[in-house]
């Protein structure tokens, strides 16, 4: 059974427990769905091809992944990147985009940030400690996720981390995910510890998980899996449809037979239109390159909006190609864009 109790983090990262009522941790069970569904419905005054901050934003601490999914867009990499991102650099620009009125800072993009875990504490105790951010999210694969760093990074603020588990048994796994089998065995491990890692430690971090949601008899493996495996050790599990990351890993969901949704039209149930594209608009995402790009799926630098080596945020925010591409996406008539060949709108 799960505990009858609610986490606080105070600035200091201190972590200190607090009992309530079981409705109480229900509120905190709802709430990633509800920062997804603020950040993927457009408001109306960013509607606009230069648009205020944006609310949120995920920075890739490191672009590396130690698995090969097949729906995964950082398999179109013809040579996978070694360097995390530079921790001045990631103090610099986040600094900015708090000033600009960022409140929400994911600290991944495509890579796996537990390949760094290091780097990852010190970026979630930045964020806490000297920005005050108000929220700093997770989302991890769970096989890096070794118990002391897990810890390590509730302690540092963490509010919410995020497991993604889209493969029903250890032989699917292998088959998607393109790495060994064990580390099925071993994400599913962390998912677990995690929740023991919480509950001795009285940190207050969201504990969640998503999941592709497929057809028929798979469909029903993945609900046997999740039952026994992830929710008892999650706060709220959630469906997400099978994204064509940015067109291009479409060949390899053919072959592995997916049949994917177009672009990123956010969680099942909450289902956006895809023009115009809320990437463009209410959430940055910047490469562990320090590139801002305008999509969510952008593995090959191929929606670069803007550096940030040389530009502030918010000159790459709203920089000239970027308002271009806005106006295009908000006449819902991308061609001769960057954005043409997306599936959403082939």
């Amino acid at each position: 059974m799960k505990p009858n109790l609610i986490y606080i983090n105070p600035p200091s990262g201190r972590c200190r427990k607090v009992r309530h009522e079981r409705f109480a941790a229900t509120h905190l069970m709802q709430t990633i769905t509800d920062r997804i569904d603020s950040i993927t419905k457009i408001p109306p005054r960013y509607l606009n091809a230069a648009p205020p901050a944006p609310k949120s934003v995920k920075i890739e601490i490191s672009p590396r992944c130690n698995y090969r999914c097949g729906f995964c867009a950082l398999r179109t990499r013809e040579v996978q990147p070694k360097w995390d991102m530079d921790f001045g650099l990631f103090k610099r620009i986040t600094r900015e985009m708090r000033d600009a009125g960022v409140e929400e800072v994911g600290v991944f993009y495509l890579g796996e940030s537990f390949m760094n875990p290091r780097l990852l504490v010190d970026c979630i105790a930045w964020l806490k400690r000297d920005l005050a951010m108000p929220y700093v999210f997770l989302t991890s694969n769970a096989s890096m996720s070794f118990p002391e760093a897990v810890e390590e990074c509730m302690k540092a603020g963490l509010d919410s981390l995020k497991w993604s588990v889209n493969a029903a048994d250890d032989a699917q796994f292998e088959k998607i995910m393109g790495v060994s089998r064990r580390l099925f065995r071993r994400a599913l491990g962390n998912i677990k510890t995690a929740w023991e890692v919480r509950g001795r430690g009285g940190c207050k971090t969201g504990l969640y998980a998503s999941s592709i949601q497929y057809d028929g008899a798979q469909q029903e493996k993945m609900e046997r899996l999740l039952d026994e495996r992830v929710r008892p050790y999650v706060d709220k599990h959630y469906w997400l449809p099978l994204y064509s990351m940015g067109a291009f890993a479409t060949q390899r969901e053919h072959e592995l037979g997916y049949r994917p949704t177009a672009g990123n039209q956010g969680r099942i149930g909450a289902l956006r239109e895809p023009l115009p594209c809320w990437s463009a608009f209410t959430e940055g995402h910047v490469t562990a390159e320090g590139r801002l790009s305008a999509c969510c799926f952008d593995a090959t630098a191929h929606w670069t909006m803007g550096d940030l080596n040389r530009q502030s945020f918010m000159e790459a925010w709203n920089s000239e190609a970027f308002v271009k591409l806005r106006a295009a996406h908000l006449r819902k008539d991308v061609s001769g864009t960057v954005c043409e060949q997306c599936v959403a709108y082939g």
